[in-house]
């Protein structure tokens, strides 16, 4: 599948029309994987993003889909904002995310600061704003994008790893708040994923050791990792859309592990 085609659902796959999705950090990477994979199953998709051009291009590539999707231009960091743009939603998929890698002595507290207000702050206000009307309807699906650093520690990731670790606990929290109501709540926890956070993490780090990039892919990032090679944005929404769908209706409180093995050691 290439990177501009538009995914469709498997034959047999039941359909989101009628449904309202948020996913957020959607004008790129699994977040645009995301939109337009609920959007191919009939949603409208509430594709929430800062990036407006990128926003612009994910409607363009979503043209002809049987759902719809609207760009919302939102920075996350803007709490009562993201609480209120999540109002009316069926579906929820939190995903945006940034990154930053210092030892802890020297990574600077206000990043800290942002990385946890946009990763776990955020998506908290996001689920407040989208339960009452889940709740109402007696049906709602969260999804919570974390990572294999959800589950286990790298070096120089503290602020990743915490809002990742915090977000896994969330959602389970959310899972059994929402469980009598109708609505599930659960982890989709890739490895590294081809998105643009990852390709510049793989050209700041061979820089930094003066490597190639595929050694540092090899050789660094995929060091614990069965599988050697990345995560494509498609992988993660099909799981997604799995968790999204009637016959996932007793998944709820756990996690979808996506990480090639990683975890298995």
């Amino acid at each position: 599948m290439t990177a501009t085609s538009l995914p469709a659902p498997p034959p047999g796959t039941p359909g989101h029309h009628g449904r309202t999705a948020l996913v957020t950090g959607a004008a790129s990477g699994i977040g645009a994987a995301c939109a337009l994979r609920l959007a191919a199953a009939g949603a409208h998709v509430r594709a929430l993003d800062r990036d407006a051009a990128g926003l612009d291009g994910l409607a363009r590539r979503a043209s002809g889909s049987p759902g719809t999707v609207e760009a919302v231009v939102l920075d996350l960091a803007d709490l009562d904002a993201a609480e209120q743009a999540a109002a009316g939603a069926d579906i929820l998929v939190n995903n945006a995310g940034i990154q930053l890698v210092r030892p802890v002595q020297d990574f600077p507290p206000d990043a800290f600061h942002t990385m946890l207000t946009i990763m776990l702050e955020a998506p908290f206000r996001l689920i407040r704003g989208a339960l009452p009307r889940m709740y109402e309807r007696g049906w709602g699906r969260v999804v919570n994008i974390s990572s294999v650093h959800g589950l286990r520690a790298s070096a120089y990731k503290s602020a990743y790893v915490t809002a990742k670790h915090g977000l896994e606990g969330l959602s389970k929290t959310v899972a059994l708040e929402g469980a009598p109501h109708g609505v599930t709540s659960n982890c989709v926890s890739p490895g590294y994923v081809r998105t643009p956070l990852v390709e510049k993490q793989l050209a700041d780090q061979a820089a930094a050791h003066s490597l190639s990039v595929e050694d540092v892919l090899t050789d660094v990032l995929l060091r614990d990792t069965a599988l050697k090679r990345l995560v494509e944005p498609e992988e993660v929404a099909e799981a997604v859309a799995y968790l999204c769908a009637p016959h996932a209706s007793f998944i709820t409180g756990t996690t979808l592990v996506m990480d090639g093995g990683w975890t298995a050691h």
